[in-house]
């Protein structure tokens, strides 16, 4: 315990002796924590809009009005043709067409029935969908108004009406935010803990100091652990950061226990911290490790159910991310924060964390070349 002590001294020391580092540690999580969830958000608005009345009657300026009014989207233009239309979409100032034919509200009265003609540019899958969903939804809604207006609905309704009643649980209001920020603060952790750890040792490497640490009787193990545990708190104050922020920033408060989430990120931060350990025992410079790291946090990121589902994923991608801890840590982050889930419903992923902890340290004390 004397020689770990020494050299948790030592590590603190050389952490807070170097003003970038802890201004990595500190500074730059809380900057991307707040601008993060404001800026990833799946929810499309602005949707530029190019509309060609054909019609120019009462029911379709009523159409145009009322979905402008959504909010949803923003008239970019109003043209006589659809190809003065179409050169919009091709310089991409516009997303979506919508062409209102003639005799619009005439065949409405009489026919009871109209087509309009809807064009999406979908280059952007992700707006092309959901501004056609709005754009759909939007018609629908306007059809059912004019239906209301147009038929003489009885005293009594002759069918019987199913009505559906929505209720969201954990995000009533289905805030975006609520939904990004446990996710984000999981990712940002990792990479402090997982980036710091894995240059630590490759630097001693290229200093040279490491020689005189393997000329030293300190075990492997005890070595290992000095360079861990250093990290291991800072990672917890920056995550406990993360924590008063988005109470005070998003108003997110845990509905579970503050223990259950403490336990699983100490535990799952030694399997990050153990892994950058692994990567720095086998590389010699601090540009090798960065490679490396990046590559496998990208492979983290992606996979880890952050900002797509794992339920959507390819079956061969669903087993990587069995093997991904991020993905575990983003789980458990979101059941407690917004489900309240205890002890025993986080246990399975307590219990593949602990194994991915035991073995990504013991890898990288076996793997540590020290000679004596």
């Amino acid at each position: 315990m004397r020689t770990l002590r020494f050299l948790l001294r030592k590590e603190f020391r050389q952490i807070f002796r170097d003003k970038a580092i802890v201004a990595l540690i500190f500074f730059m999580p809380v900057i991307q924590f707040i601008i993060m969830p404001m800026a990833a958000d799946y929810e499309v608005r602005n949707v530029n809009l190019s509309v060609v009345d054909n019609d120019k009657s009462t029911y379709s300026q009523k159409l145009i009005s009322k979905v402008i009014a959504s909010g949803y989207f923003k008239l970019q233009g109003y043209n006589s043709s659809f190809k003065e239309a179409f050169q919009l979409i091709e310089s991409d100032e516009a997303d979506l067409i919508l062409e209102i034919p003639h005799g619009f509200e005439r065949n409405l009265i009489r026919e009871d029935k109209q087509k309009l003609f809807v064009a999406v540019n979908a280059i952007n899958g992700t707006k092309a969908n959901l501004g056609g969903a709005y754009l759909s939804t939007i018609i629908g809604n306007f059809n059912a108004d004019i239906r209301m207006q147009l038929i003489q609905q009885p005293k009594f309704s002759q069918f019987p009406v199913i009505e559906v009643v929505a209720s969201n649980w954990f995000n009533p209001v289905l805030n975006y935010k609520v939904f990004i920020v446990p996710g984000i603060l999981a990712i940002l952790v990792t990479m402090i803990g997982g980036f710091l750890t894995a240059l630590n040792i490759v630097k001693e490497k290229e200093v040279g100091t490491i020689e005189q640490i393997n000329v030293t009787p300190i075990k492997k193990h005890i070595f290992i652990l000095g360079k861990l545990i250093p990290f291991w708190i800072l990672a917890m104050i920056v995550f406990t950061i993360g924590l008063i922020l988005a109470r005070l920033i998003y108003g997110i408060i845990p509905i579970g226990s503050l223990l259950v989430l403490y336990v699983f990120i100490a535990i799952y931060l030694l399997t990050v911290l153990g892994f950058g350990l692994l990567v720095s025992t086998f590389c010699d410079t601090q540009q090798q490790a960065m490679f490396i790291m990046f590559f496998f946090m990208m492979l983290f990121i992606l996979l880890g159910g952050l900002f797509t589902s794992i339920d959507s994923m390819p079956y061969w991608a669903k087993l990587i991310t069995r093997f991904n801890p991020v993905r575990y840590m983003i789980e458990v982050m979101r059941m407690v924060i917004l489900k309240g889930s205890g002890f025993q419903d986080v246990l399975p992923q307590m219990a593949i964390v602990s194994l991915m902890a035991v073995i990504l340290n013991g890898w990288a004390i076996l793997n540590y070349k020290k000679t004596n």
